[in-house]
């Protein structure tokens, strides 16, 4: 009998995997050594997307770009001003307590050096010393020099970005031509197409995220009161708004209320009351709210988001976690409109094949 021919697996031409490895190490290189030049335009783009729209309506009412861009980013201070303010009221009604506390915190922990002395053999002296030498690290961590650095970068940032914020409303044709520029006359529609479903992406996806830090500062702050916890406002703000850090944040949300339910109850059972409530709204938040009112909006499933909160938080901290999301969903919606990266865009995608295929080979061997 002859011989069946040779068929030979043909792979669609794409990029080589190994120039991809070494592209990204490349790139996440270039984005860990210039992050204090890209984070703040990262930022100050994003903003100037979601103001994009206000900017426009002022336009069309007449009003002279330059003036549009500086009412909105007026409004813009005067809402931010507003809110800080009763942050602000809250925060020194809190900070007024906090001697009163300490002390009573001190108290406590006395009372649990005496209970784990006698229990666990251990001596006063021993536990004392022990909790002295960390805080001393600790202390000796957050290192003076270190600490103004940081805080001048704040207020640096806090200047620079509404700069960056004007520059690129203002410039926003000039810098949407030269990425049309770039790519050429037979991608323009492509670009275009690109450009603005980035621009919907990124409102979409901020209106959500302020949808769901009102829905759960609400709902922090309903439950602390009912449970007859103080300071129940200011502790139901600054939890929504440490919710926004993935993970970390809602830990850090739950500490201070069954820190302040420890000091100013009489039993400890409303430490763990505090405990159940933040779980059961992070129950909610994460089944509920984030995936019909977040993450809706991105499209990418939640493997991408954790490696994407982690590999950011790693190159830009904290500000790189806040980021993480809408960044790794732009690169989805890019890698969707470009064809030898359509690959890499299914895999950060929410959307699981519908049926496996089977080679005839495979069949057969499945039947046997």
């Amino acid at each position: 009998m002859p011989e069946a021919p040779n068929r030979k697996l043909k792979i669609q031409p794409g990029i080589n995997p190994l120039l991809v490895f070494i592209g990204l190490i490349a790139f996440f290189a270039v984005m860990y050594i210039a992050k204090s030049i890209i984070i703040p335009i990262v930022f100050a783009t994003i903003i100037a997307i979601v103001l994009h729209p206000v900017v426009n309506l002022f336009v069309r009412i007449r009003i002279n770009r330059i003036l549009a861009i500086t009412l909105t980013l007026f409004l813009s201070f005067l809402l931010i001003a507003a809110f800080g303010t009763l942050l602000f009221s809250q925060a020194s009604t809190f900070a007024e307590s906090l001697p009163n506390l300490a002390d009573k915190f001190t108290d406590i922990l006395n009372q649990t050096v005496i209970y784990i002395s006698g229990h666990f053999n251990l001596s006063h002296r021993e536990i004392t010393e022990w909790i002295t030498k960390t805080k001393n690290e600790l202390i000796g961590k957050l290192e003076i020099g270190q600490t103004i650095a940081n805080v001048g970068s704040v207020v640096a940032l806090f200047f620079l970005i509404p700069v960056y914020v004007f520059m690129i409303l203002f410039y926003q044709s000039l810098l949407i031509e030269f990425f049309r520029r770039v790519f050429g006359k037979r991608h323009r529609n492509k670009v275009n197409t690109i450009i603005n479903q980035i621009k919907t992406l990124i409102q979409r996806y901020l209106v959500g995220l302020l949808i769901e830090t009102a829905m759960i500062s609400v709902m922090y702050t309903v439950g602390l009161l009912i449970l007859g916890i103080d300071y129940a406002i200011i502790l139901g703000l600054i939890g929504a708004l440490l919710n926004l850090i993935p993970y970390l944040g809602a830990i850090m949300a739950a500490s201070m209320p069954m820190i302040i339910a420890i000091n100013t109850k009489s039993s400890p059972w409303f430490a763990l009351l505090v405990l159940a409530l933040y779980l059961f709204i992070q129950f909610i938040d994460n089944n509920y709210i984030v995936p019909k009112i977040v993450a809706s909006k991105v499209k990418i499933n939640a493997l991408a988001s954790i490696i994407s909160i982690i590999v950011f938080g790693a190159l830009w901290g904290i500000q790189g976690m806040l980021i993480a999301i809408p960044l790794t969903a732009i690169a989805k919606l890019i890698f969707d409109h470009v064809q030898p990266l359509k690959p890499w865009g299914f895999l950060l995608g929410d959307t699981m094949p519908t049926k496996i295929g089977f080679t005839p080979v495979l069949k057969k061997l499945i039947r046997k």
